[in-house]
């Protein structure tokens, strides 16, 4: 019997780290899925895409009981996100300064919290945390050193404790990676991809075209996280190159969505005009936002950001990551952000129709995936 022809493209987040990762991460979390259902999925080498190793990677994924392959294409862009990553924390804190400023000229935040409070907080709190951990941590061991040292002395061990703890309750907390996130996209809005992003872009947008009419009988285009800021814009400019639209066994899918970060800056015209070029454009999307991800626009479609009106077929979704986890395991609370942003891409310890490895290996397409969430209580 003929396999089910599933390609898949992946645009991931503003993280450094590269295919590698992912591509263990992705092993890793088959292996979960074969647990769970008794389907051996084969995850292949990685090996460079048809436009070259510096637009994409890619691997095959076999699931014969389900009778499923799928031509997996990781679209790269972990080169330039380690060309702007900042690791000196002064500096990033003097970068921070100059964010927020630009933040509180241009960012609509009334707007925003009136979408979702949540990213409000999440976009305004690393800063206040910035200052007052290390403070804290040198003002109260040398304020009580002070009862039996002269106050330089204590100043300086309470200056001395704060540089040893203060960047590991930072980091736990992920303060230094969304100064780092908030910085780039602040720099984005206000001046665009440039040209190394704007080249790439159209390099990801080609790629998808050239696959379009290929011998398909599904094809995904998954974004993540920061990707679904930059996967806007490469649809924009797919629909450019397509003049008679996209095939209808192709869809989007926005995990962890956060398009509002660049979207609701005033500055952003850029962007207000590739959003405002989909409005008319009739594609399949369907968003995949958890309410508890404080980075996330849960049931925020990106398409009415800037328009009153899409003629795409939209399903906006939360993937109840409680449901699929066991207490201990579900990642929840302040610490755990960081990791409960990155649950879309795992399994969990029961099935979800709608999880990475259901969606882009498993036996059902999309949308008999969604239909068959719905039916969980």
């Amino acid at each position: 019997m003929e396999k089910f022809k599933r390609k898949v493209f992946y645009l991931g987040g503003f993280d450094p780290r590269g295919v590698r990762f992912y591509h263990q991460l992705y092993r890793d979390q088959a292996a979960r899925h074969a647990a769970l259902t008794g389907d051996s999925l084969a995850v292949s080498a990685r090996r460079a895409g048809a436009a070259g190793s510096t637009v994409s990677a890619a691997w095959t994924v076999d699931n014969d009981a389900a009778g499923t392959q799928t031509d997996y294409e990781y679209l790269r862009w972990e080169d330039l996100v380690g060309k702007v990553w900042i690791r000196n924390p002064l500096k990033l804190a003097w970068r921070s300064i100059a964010t927020y400023v630009g933040h509180g000229r241009f960012m609509q935040f009334k707007r925003m919290k009136a979408l979702r409070p949540g990213p409000v907080l999440t976009i305004c709190y690393p800063p206040f945390l910035a200052v007052m951990i290390p403070l804290l941590f040198a003002l109260i061991p040398a304020l009580l050193l002070w009862t039996v040292l002269p106050f330089w002395a204590a100043a300086l061990v309470g200056v001395g404790v704060s540089a040893l703890l203060s960047g590991r309750w930072l980091n736990k907390l992920v303060v230094p990676w969304l100064l780092r996130f908030i910085h780039y996209h602040h720099r984005l809005a206000a001046g665009g991809p440039g040209a190394a992003l704007d080249e790439r872009l159209d390099a990801f947008a080609q790629r998808i075209a050239d696959e379009l009419d290929g011998p398909w009988d599904e094809i995904l285009f998954v974004t993540h996280s920061a990707g679904t800021i930059l996967g806007m814009s490469v649809m924009r400019r797919l629909f450019d190159r397509r003049g008679d639209g996209v095939p209808a066994h192709f869809a989007m899918v926005g995990l962890g969505q956060v398009v509002p970060v660049v979207a609701l800056r005033t500055d952003a015209r850029w962007y207000h005009a590739d959003l405002s070029a989909l409005a008319d454009k009739p594609f399949r999307y369907v968003d995949l936002s958890f309410p508890p991800d404080g980075a996330a626009y849960f049931n925020v479609n990106p398409l009415l950001l800037v328009a009153d009106r899409h003629a795409a077929r939209v399903d906006m979704l939360s993937p109840r990551f409680h449901l699929f986890y066991e207490p201990e395991n579900y990642h929840g609370g302040w610490s755990n952000k960081y990791e409960a942003h990155f649950d879309y891409l795992r399994v969990g310890d029961r099935l979800s129709p709608v999880d990475f490895i259901s969606l882009t290996a498993g036996r059902r397409r999309l949308d008999e995936s969604i239909a068959a969430f719905r039916t969980i209580p």
